[in-house]
């Protein structure tokens, strides 16, 4: 099996990953990122995934780049995180998913982030990065299998001589739907209460925005308890 390094945010679909690629009997590096995010209590989720993995981890600050990827809710303190339902501006399209020229999106993010990765996967002499883009996700962009393609092939240039001969990028969820990743999480024991996917970054998932609607309304179609405690629940419940 191979070496690899898994990039994960500390949510749902790139916890599962880990679980999954580990389950396959793959060696694992777990690689966590601070781009200036918001939400970077996902960091924590990363680092105890790695512990019950019993994988190594590593976690790149990047945070200096907020600056430079203003103009997005995720990074830019002074853009609201939309609503999901809440307005004109809801800042996702169909069942959860970002669009492009909306609040949540962070352009070109994914490139930085596979760039950190790939240049550990050459001091680890990884034979793999792996990164845990769904169904879903895939989009015109960087979001889309011809990026991972092109940035593959950029990487196989930019690492010659250095990596893994055979170095490769792999997407283990690109053909799952957010249900289904659910499902699979669930047969591997993923311990779901400590992912994290609001963009709030707040004390609890605040349930409102539209990674927290894509998040409830899965578990929902996938037919597996939801142990996320939402904000919006638990001020009733301290109301009663």
């Amino acid at each position: 099996m191979s070496k690899i390094i898994a990039v994960v945010s500390g949510g749902i679909d790139s916890v599962t990953m880990a679980y999954h690629l580990r389950a396959q009997g793959h060696e694992l590096h777990l690689l966590g990122i601070d781009y200036g995010q918001r939400h970077r209590r996902e960091l924590a989720c990363a680092r105890l995934a790695a512990r019950r993995l019993g994988a190594p981890y590593e976690e790149a600050d990047l945070s200096g780049a907020r600056g430079v990827l203003r103009g997005s809710s995720l990074t830019d303190m002074s853009v609201e995180v939309p609503v999901e339902g809440g307005g004109a501006v809801t800042g996702t399209e169909g069942d959860g998913v970002a669009v492009p020229g909306r609040p949540n999106i962070v352009p070109n993010r994914n490139a930085l982030l596979l760039s950190a990765a790939f240049a550990l996967a050459v001091v680890e002499r990884a034979e793999a990065v792996a990164f845990g883009i769904m169904a879903e996700d895939i989009g015109p962009s960087d979001t889309s299998l011809e990026f991972l393609d092109a940035f593959l092939a950029m990487e196989r240039i930019a690492t010659r001589g250095h990596a893994h001969p055979d170095l490769n990028l792999l997407a283990p969820l690109a053909h799952l739907r957010k249900r289904e990743v659910i499902a699979l999480g669930d047969r591997l024991s993923v311990p779901f209460e400590d992912t994290w996917t609001c963009f709030r970054g707040e004390e609890l998932h605040c349930g409102r925005c539209a990674s927290c609607t894509e998040r409830r309304g899965a578990f929902v179609t996938a037919g597996v308890p939801d142990p996320t405690v939402y904000a919006a629940e638990a001020a009733a419940v301290e109301e009663v």
